[in-house]
């Protein structure tokens, strides 16, 4: 039974990550017809600091719903937000459903890795793990090959509604599923008193840093990236799909292999390699030139296969050291998400001020990644 239900969560979990992946490689391209590139940064900033907040009180909201109607009702939530973006040009209401879907996202990230780790008892934590993160980096590799023809044929409004319709399989598969789920006793914790948990197990605080430079990693990328190909490069969007499809794959075809060698080997030397990479080939983006379409795919595969490497790492070691009734432990370490989407812009938009050319901000990513080499050096292995 339990095998089953993990087997539905790999499903949710695909059929999710489908309008995220959709959505949010274009969500900074978007935005930038309604702002200008401050003003995007600044709504980045808002709408995390918004999804920080309202995560603190998920143990309430479990608490109170229980975890598969959070589920189904944040995900409704995100479909709502989909139809904002897709039919309003007035710029409030944009903002306010971009607000929404980052805050609801967040929300059923968190709720889905409550149902992984209940059903992950008595199993190998990093080989769920890598397998889940594989179903979910297979829609991100499947999105990014449809995207650019989508956008092609019906600009982003097409994305949106496209988006929309998943997250109402998405919801249908709660509705209809896991209605034997019995939920943990979810433990409302104060925040500082979380916070002091973190600051007190060394081990969960150097891995909450480590996930946070990664996220950084991400927002940053996922912000900047498509700016920077679209607008200074000059790639069509069809391109750039195809671009980040092959950029993308490493997550695909790493995750479950190195979540099973993690069970094996333990995690810290993964993660130092996974950081090296990433570092190696981040530094060489100010240096491309021109459009060679390969040519780009392959540096940016590169920092992905150590961005895949430092996921399966970061999340199998940090779920062996909790359970699925620690829920505000693993709501505050699902914070690194939208903080990173706080701290990447507030450190963007200066650096974007006082550098000369745009291609320089990935120098600043370099630095970012090798202070969490440093981190991944100081962690021991969980045993």
């Amino acid at each position: 039974m339990m095998k089953h239900n993990r087997k539905i969560i790999y499903i949710a979990g695909f059929l999710f990550s489908i309008p995220i992946a959709l959505t949010s490689y274009i969500n900074s391209s978007f935005l930038e017809g309604y702002l200008n590139a401050y003003y995007v940064s600044m709504a980045y900033v808002v709408a995390s600091l918004v999804s920080i907040f309202s995560m603190l009180e998920m143990p309430t909201v479990l608490t109170k719903l229980g975890n598969r109607a959070t589920t189904i009702v944040f995900g409704s939530l995100i479909f709502v937000s989909y139809l904002g973006l897709a039919f309003s040009t007035n710029v409030w209401v944009i903002l306010g459903s971009f607000l929404l879907y980052l805050m609801s996202s967040h929300f059923v990230v968190a709720s889905l890795d409550i149902f992984i780790e209940d059903f992950s008892k008595g199993s190998t934590i990093g080989s769920i793990r890598g397998l889940y993160l594989m179903f979910i980096n297979s829609a991100w590799v499947v999105s990014q090959l449809i995207s650019g023809s989508i956008i092609a044929k019906s600009s982003y409004q097409g994305i949106y509604l496209f988006a929309a319709g998943f997250m109402i399989l998405f919801a249908l598969i709660f509705i209809l599923f896991l209605r034997d789920f019995k939920d943990p006793k979810y433990k409302k914790v104060p925040v500082i008193q979380t916070i002091k948990i973190f600051a007190k197990d060394k081990k969960i605080s150097k891995i909450y840093f480590i996930n946070f430079i990664l996220k950084f990693f991400f927002a940053w990328m996922v912000i900047y990236t498509p700016i920077y190909l679209h607008t200074y490069m000059g790639f069509d969007w069809s391109e750039i799909g195809i671009i980040f499809s092959i950029m993308l794959l490493p997550f695909v075809i790493l995750d479950l292999p190195l979540g099973v060698l993690s069970d094996k080997i333990g995690e810290k030397k993964l993660m130092i390699l996974g950081f090296l990479v990433s570092a190696l080939a981040t530094v060489a983006i100010p240096f491309l030139n021109g459009t060679n379409l390969m040519l780009w795919a392959v540096v940016l595969f590169m920092t992905r296969v150590g961005a895949a490497t430092i996921e399966v790492m970061s999340e199998s070691y940090f779920f062996k050291c909790v359970s699925e009734e620690d829920d505000d432990e693993i709501s505050f370490f699902r914070n690194t998400g939208p903080l990173s989407y706080v701290v990447a812009p507030l450190i963007a938009v200066p650096t974007l001020y006082f550098i000369p050319s745009f291609k320089y901000i990935f120098f600043v990513l370099v630095a970012v990644l090798l202070a969490g080499l440093f981190a991944a050096i100081r962690i021991r292995d969980v045993k």
